[in-house]
């Protein structure tokens, strides 16, 4: 694992790419003439995306630890190989091992139209197989400009299949909750939390007035987060994913959580490109997947 000071030396570039710490954890920060955001090399998570002029698109829990062996609660997630609980050992952590490693900074590199390209990278390991058995090497890509792209790459280098599911687990800012809806999901079937009952949405907008765990399936549209605090349309866009989760844990839920604020629910609503139930990936030897999320005001 490199030092701050080497990534300082190999990657810096005056003005558009910055290194800092926070906590226990270094920080990339990107700025270029459309955007500024923030990626941890802990977990891969991007931590905050701001379009010029606007406001982070992305929430950040401020209980949040930015701590080695703890979850960043906020920005974007990676859940692999397994989202939600393991499927046969509790004990393992919650999905997965991928957003609990430190990965490794690949490549900073200035795009023709002014957008910046930052690339991580993991594989396999003797630390990674006392989770997960196979080989793998697996690439996030994030691209800034004036909108947000994450591509979530993972190449199967073992002799034999694998399968695995995952997500990115976008939080998005809303303000106040009671002022957002959801367009894109109208006359979609989904799951409610881990219950095997089909449910379908009839409604062209879904307002968040309760805990929402929906999974919805057999969709790759776009989602839209109307704000009517700020007049303003946060779309959500997936590529390689047929399964789109919609999370806001309210009240009862967040008052467990304790790296949240107790009135945290109200700002936040995650919109989550995922692959699980049948759309998890079976990948053979020297095969690919890419789960990509773009994240724009409309």
């Amino acid at each position: 694992m490199k030092t701050l000071i080497e990534l300082t030396n190999r990657f810096a570039m005056e003005g558009q790419v910055s290194f800092y710490k926070k906590q226990e954890l270094d920080i990339i920060q990107i700025t270029n003439k459309h955007a500024q955001m923030d990626l941890s090399l802990y977990g891969a998570q991007v931590l905050s995306f701001i379009p010029n002029n606007e406001e982070d698109l992305l929430w950040m829990s401020s209980l949040s630890e930015f701590k080695q062996g703890k979850a960043i609660r906020g920005g974007i997630p990676l859940c692999f190989p397994w989202f939600g609980p393991h499927d046969s050992d509790d004990s393992l952590p919650q999905h997965g091992f991928a957003r609990l490693s430190v990965w490794n900074l690949e490549e900073v590199k200035q795009l023709e139209d002014d957008r910046t390209s930052v690339t991580l990278t993991i594989q396999s390991s003797p630390d990674t197989k006392k989770y997960w058995p196979h080989e793998f090497y697996a690439e996030l890509t994030v691209i800034v400009g004036k909108e947000l792209e994450v591509n979530l790459t993972v190449n199967n280098t073992d002799s034999d299949s694998f399968k695995y599911t995952s997500a990115l687990h976008t939080y998005l800012a809303v303000g106040d909750i009671n002022n957002a809806k959801i367009e894109g999901l109208k006359n979609t079937e989904y799951y409610w939390g881990f219950e095997d009952t089909i449910q379908k949405q009839d409604d062209e907008l879904l307002s968040i007035t309760k805990e929402e765990n929906r999974r919805y399936i057999n969709t790759s549209n776009t989602c839209f987060i109307q704000n009517s605090l700020n007049n303003k349309t946060t779309a959500i866009d997936k590529k390689g994913s047929n399964v789109t989760v919609v999370w806001n844990p309210w009240q009862e839920t967040c008052l467990q959580m304790k790296d949240v604020e107790n009135e945290a629910y109200k700002s936040f609503v995650c919109v989550e490109a995922a692959n699980y139930y049948y759309d998890y990936i079976v990948l053979k030897p020297g095969e690919s997947h890419t789960t990509s999320t773009k994240i724009r005001l409309k």
